[in-house]
């Protein structure tokens, strides 16, 4: 039944799910989080910080969350799958997309700075 529920996931990810990332860099602010490696992407959907976090990168990482959090709320409520399964599957897409100089975190929680390597996955990702 998980499986099955990741692969839908999985399908459901690539046909549509490219609406978070793209609200969030629109946000020259997130871009430049992002370019300076003060924010990462994780396998459960969410971005992350690298680092100590000040106030307002924590309300602009907060931000982009709850507007990812609701996307994957919705697309996983049209699709019959569990929040959670969505934003893993989300979260694994999102970690193959980072280009090199870009950060993610690993499955044993530290952040890598992405090479021309294909990332360290996540075990759970389809």
């Amino acid at each position: 039944m998980r499986t099955a529920m990741i692969a839908a996931s999985t399908v459901l990810v690539a046909l549509g799910l490219v609406v978070a990332p793209a609200l969030a860099q629109r946000d020259p602010a997130y871009a430049a989080a992002r370019a300076e490696g003060k924010v990462g992407e994780q396998a459960d959907g969410y971005l992350g910080i690298v680092g100590p976090a000040d106030p307002v990168l924590q309300r602009l990482v907060d931000d982009i969350n709850i507007k990812r959090r609701a996307v994957y709320a919705e697309k996983a409520k049209e699709n019959n799958v569990t929040l959670e399964a969505y934003a893993l599957t989300a979260g694994c897409q999102a970690v193959l997309r980072t280009v090199p100089g870009e950060k993610y975190r690993a499955p044993d929680g530290t952040w890598h700075t992405r090479t021309s390597a294909p990332p360290i996955r996540d075990p759970r990702c389809p």
